[in-house]
Parts: C-alpha cells; sequence; structure tokens
C-alpha cells in the first residue's frame, strides 16, 4: 500500500556508503532533499546517525531537529512524508543527497518546496514537472474555455493533435529555424502529456523507460 514503511520499494546505499558519511562536530550531517519524479529541491534539513539509520531501516526520511534537539519523522504531524527512493553521498562525504516521493507538500507553510521564496523562474528542467500539475489540474477542475481540458475530454483530437504537431516539428527540422524547431518541439511535448493523461499514463512513465534503457 502507497506510504506504507514496511512496503516501500527503494534502492539501498552500499554499506561502504554509509560507513563514509562524515558527521561534524555535533553529530550531525545535512541532507538535501529532492523530487524522485521531477528533480526539484524540496527541503535541506540534518540527520544524524540515528535519523540516518531510522531512514535506511524505515524507507521514510527522519531528520534530527535542531530547534528541537529530538528525532523527527518528516510529515509525522502533517501526514506528509517522504519516502526515500535513493540516497547519494557527495565527493567529500559531509553532506547527503535523499532523493523522495513526498506525499504532499514539504513546506510547514503548504508550498511544495521549502525554496518558494526569492525568484521564482521557472528553470528548464522544471518545465515538464509544472506542466503535469497543470494538466492534472485542469482535468480535476476544468475551466471554461480551457484548451487542456478540452483535449483532455476528447482522447480522438487529443491524438490528432499529437500526429499534427509531429509532422509539424519535422517540416521545421527541414526548412525552419532553430526557434520554429523548439517551439514546434514543446507543442508535441505538450500534446504528448495531455494525450498521455487522457489514460491515466503520466509523463514520468515514458522518462522512467528512457533511464531503463541506458541500463
Amino acid at each position: 500500500m502507497a506510504g506504507s514503511e514496511e512496503t516501500v520499494e527503494r534502492a539501498q546505499p552500499s554499506a561502504d556508503l554509509v560507513s563514509s558519511v562524515v558527521f561534524d562536530e555535533r553529530g550531525l550531517v545535512p541532507c538535501v532533499v529532492q523530487d524522485w519524479a521531477s528533480g526539484e529541491v524540496l527541503m535541506l534539513a540534518y540527520m544524524n546517525r540515528e535519523a540516518l539509520a531510522r531512514t535506511l531501516t524505515t524507507g521514510v526520511v527522519h531528520f534530527w531537529s535542531r530547534s528541537r534537539e529530538r528525532l523527527w519523522k518528516k510529515g509525522e504531524t502533517s501526514g506528509n512524508v517522504l519516502q526515500l527512493r535513493a540516497l547519494r553521498l557527495d565527493c567529500d562525504g559531509d553532506a547527503l543527497l535523499a532523493l523522495v516521493e513526498p506525499a504532499g507538500p514539504v513546506c510547514h507553510t503548504g508550498e511544495r518546496s521549502c525554496f518558494h521564496r526569492g525568484d521564482r523562474s521557472c528553470a528548464p528542467h522544471e518545465a515538464l514537472p509544472n506542466l503535469a500539475r497543470v494538466i492534472a489540474e485542469r482535468g480535476a477542475r476544468p475551466t471554461p474555455g480551457s484548451y487542456t481540458a478540452q483535449l483532455l475530454a476528447d482522447q480522438r483530437r487529443a491524438r490528432a493533435k499529437v500526429l499534427e504537431e509531429s509532422q509539424e516539428v519535422g517540416r521545421a527540422v527541414a526548412d525552419e529555424s532553430d526557434e520554429r524547431v523548439a517551439e514546434e518541439a514543446a507543442d508535441v511535448l505538450y500534446h504528448l502529456a495531455v494525450l498521455m493523461a487522457t489514460r491515466g499514463v503520466p509523463l514520468r512513465a515514458a522518462l522512467e523507460v528512457l533511464n531503463a534503457r541506458r541500463r
């Protein structure tokens, strides 16, 4: 069952990786938390040996609270736990990277990420995750005149648009500017994501297939 600490599937870090962690004079190591599916950075917190051990044992991320001086499971109050998918260690051994599947917003403010202040410009890698969230929102709460909602309600039209846009990007590659190639490719990605959503298949499923083919 999703969210169960006993059944979560995750990669097990090697014993060498765990033994290579360098804790500071307080017995802590910083841990950057990154969304497994989207690559978005979600938060920064600290682990001690007990938090690291509990994280690896349960598959649910635990930290050491410096303000409360105690171990805490992220999401223990809100229910927005972080399921661990992979754990990485930096070159010096003094910082961890936890790749996770969050059960909900990570920030205590209700924001998806704790890094929601300052420049909110979207980086290229955020484009597809943002698109997926917009498509899901249009499907759940259609707005009048929404093109996305119209396509979601008409799979035949969505299929036709993917074929049409694929032909257009092919023509752009042959005869048009680099800018037009990028624009037409963006149209293909958008319409493909919507078409997959009509089947309930997220675009990330295709990305996971690409990753599997690298092996």
